[in-house]
């Protein structure tokens, strides 16, 4: 019997192994890839190195973890942004300089007619009380729908805060005059590995870790502490953190309620392509990453490998990672080499390369990208959580809190889950 088993070698799972180990209990993970890292993981091609959906290191708090123990470049927390052939720096509301002067003052009036009649209903209504009706419909109306795949009306708001910047009226005024304005990113700087992509500040903790590859969890008994893997193998365990999606969770329980069930149907997440492309040409995009208004070019987000670190492309070259979200609500109707193909189309009209300086190009799919927020999330959640310790399974991660977690904050995740079954354990 293994002791303490966690499900997941992503980022929270690695956490609770490490910390657990710091403890001197010893834990094995079970992983259904052939390597760990999750979202967090990163993949070589042909000499580039992409990672799993962008990554970069905003977190203080996790220092000691990442940056501390791996070689790193520091950043400037600088974004830009891509609408109907306009560069404008990142966020928009506070740099609307490069605008026709026209669209400007539509925006800048809409701004100072805003209305604020209380709490807002959904995010929609957020977005037009704190934007005014014209910015909120212009910019993030649009980005909504490319990167939640629904309209913002169909999701609440209690995850926004301290995610998209509120500006005062004297800013708005001041980025729609000038081309210089402060900085006004959560975090002054950014962080990446110098070798082997983000994967590689997972390194230090997970060399501490026990991972089983290539073990795809189908059933959970928690009445006889018993897992069942896809190859036919099972396991037993006498405390179990599970970092899978809570959804997935459910399904592999099957004395698991109706109710619970049920809830776990209101779960909403998006899906996500990558697109990645090594481009033999140094420098291709404006900045280290960039978003994307236009609704007629599927990517909503587009980061530069090569930014993050030159040693993510050969000498001489260059690389585009490039995303691409779906759900329930927005399907995925084309295959992956045809959503490839369309999205090397529609970024030529970047006019940041040609497309004979395509040297390398590779698509991949990820079920689960992030969590949407759709209004039933909070109360299904709870639901879901509740059941699962009163089964005694401790939950980590993204998926596993089912929350808007960043990379720092899942790494903390992992660490609160060991520190519960430690708790639970000693007392």
């Amino acid at each position: 019997m293994n002791s303490v088993v966690i499900l997941g070698a992503g980022i929270a799972g690695i956490s609770a192994a490490y910390h657990l180990k710091k403890a001197g209990i010893e834990s094995v993970i079970y992983e259904q890839d052939d390597g760990y890292g999750g979202l967090c993981r990163s993949f070589q091609v042909d000499g580039f190195t992409f990672d799993t959906f962008a990554h970069i290191s905003f977190a203080s708090n996790t220092k000691e973890y990442l940056e501390n123990t791996t070689e790193h470049y520091t950043h400037a927390s600088e974004a830009l942004n891509f609408d109907n052939g306009i560069w404008l720096r990142h966020p928009v509301q506070n740099n609307m300089v490069n605008l026709p002067v026209e669209e400007r003052i539509r925006l800048i009036k809409g701004f100072i007619e805003k209305k604020n009649d209380g709490e807002a209903a959904n995010y929609a209504q957020w977005l037009e009380s704190v934007y005014g009706i014209e910015f909120a419909h212009t910019y993030p109306f649009r980005y909504t729908r490319k990167y939640w795949t629904v309209e913002p009306e169909q999701l609440e708001t209690k995850w926004v805060k301290g995610r998209m910047y509120e500006p005062r009226l004297e800013e708005v005024l001041r980025g729609a005059m000038m081309a210089h304005t402060p900085g006004v990113h959560y975090s002054k700087e950014a962080r990446y590995p110098k070798y082997g992509g983000f994967q590689s500040f997972l390194s230090f903790m997970a060399k501490e870790c026990n991972i089983i590859y290539q073990k795809k969890v189908c059933r959970i008994d928690s009445s006889l502490k018993k897992i069942g893997f896809a190859d036919g193998t099972e396991v037993h365990y006498e405390h179990l953190i599970s970092t899978l999606p809570i959804n997935e969770v459910c399904g592999f329980m099957a004395d698991a309620p109706e109710g619970v069930k049920n809830a776990a149907d209101h779960l909403d997440y998006t899906s996500g392509v990558m697109v990645s492309l090594g481009i033999n040409r140094p420098k291709v995009s404006p900045a280290l990453w960039f978003y994307i208004y236009d609704e007629d070019i599927f990517p909503a987000r587009i980061y530069s490998p090569d930014w993050k670190s030159p040693n993510n492309v050969p000498s001489g070259c260059s690389a585009l990672q490039a995303e691409i979200y779906y759900s329930k609500y927005k399907p995925l109707t084309k295959s992956l080499d045809e959503v490839m193909e369309e999205v090397i189309e529609q970024l030529l009209k970047l006019k940041l390369f040609d497309k004979n300086d395509i040297i390398i190009k590779d698509v991949r799919m990820k079920k689960y990208a992030n969590i949407m927020f759709t209004p039933n999330t909070y109360r299904a959640r709870d639901e879901i959580h509740s059941f699962l310790s009163t089964e005694g399974i401790f939950y980590a991660g993204r998926f596993g809190e089912w929350d808007y977690l960043w990379v720092g904050q899942s790494l903390l995740s992992g660490k609160r889950a060991a520190e519960n079954m430690i708790d639970s354990i000693c007392g």
